[in-house]
């Protein structure tokens, strides 16, 4: 949780090319971070993998006028719409992108070398066909936000509960790292967005980054299976509340679009 997902970027920098607001350039730029290279592999028309630049293009022209997010998850199969094929292969990944208008899914493969520190990353987003169905489990923003309220004060009960939140310098350096990008990543969601969609954001990650806490800082207060077995369950649900807001905020402008809003 503590990253943005591949999905969200591919999504988010998507949808602001595929409205203007952003040149091809920019967008695959955006997209790929800090990765070395980005390709698609098995869009129509194509024998073999190409560039984002090239597959961005040929899914607008294929009819994308947007594209959502799907953060699944074993036994919740959240922002996914079909078929069973392309739901293994997007849970098998944990993420996807679904074009909307365009009855295509992107699911990211990830491949790394080299040494802890100078680590070559190439991702190759295999297209597979979709169901043309409302995604799993989705909420508005409104919804999310309200949700996410409630979830940060149930992980910061957590955490003092669980003797997480006073830690030492493994909690506090996350808190720090956690605020050092939120200052740098005020474009997380890229050029579009509804100022919204990025408080929704910003709030999962935040969210999130509590719930990594609990879960990585140590046993905490957790010095039992049983107990760390409680801590796990107690965290899933603000863990999917995190999860759920996440994809509400990426995919805030095509529902939007969807309900005339824009």
């Amino acid at each position: 949780m503590l990253s943005e997902p591949r999905a969200g970027r591919l999504a988010a920098w998507g949808n602001a090319l595929l409205a203007g607001f952003v040149s091809p350039d920019d967008a695959v730029l955006a997209i790929v971070g800090e990765d070395a290279v980005h390709r698609v592999e098995g869009l129509p028309g194509e024998s073999a993998p190409v560039g984002l630049t090239l597959a961005l293009g040929r899914l607008r022209a294929l009819g994308a006028t947007g594209l959502r997010v799907a953060l699944p998850r074993p036994g919740h199969p959240l922002g996914l719409s079909g078929p069973p094929e392309f739901n293994a292969r997007a849970l098998e990944s944990e993420e996807a992108v679904i074009g909307h208008g365009a009855a295509l899914g992107l699911v990211p493969e990830v491949y790394e070398a080299g040494p802890a520190g100078d680590v070559h990353v190439e991702v190759v987003w295999h297209v597979l066909p979709v169901r043309e169905a409302p995604p799993a489990d989705v909420p508005s923003l409104g919804e999310a936000e309200r949700e996410l309220a409630e979830a940060l004060r149930d992980a910061t009960e957590l955490l003092s509960r669980l003797d997480v939140a006073g830690s030492g310098p493994v909690a506090e350096a996350a808190i720090d790292a956690y605020r050092a990008r939120a200052e740098r990543g005020r474009e997380v969601l890229a050029p579009g967005y509804p100022p919204r969609a990025v408080r929704v954001l910003e709030l999962a990650q935040r969210v999130g980054l509590l719930v990594s806490l609990a879960y990585d800082n140590g046993h905490g207060g957790a010095v039992s299976s049983a107990e760390m077995a409680a801590r796990g369950e107690a965290l899933r649900p603000v863990e999917r509340t995190a999860r759920r807001a996440q994809v509400a905020a990426y995919n805030s402008v095509v529902e939007e679009r969807e309900r005339g809003v824009r």
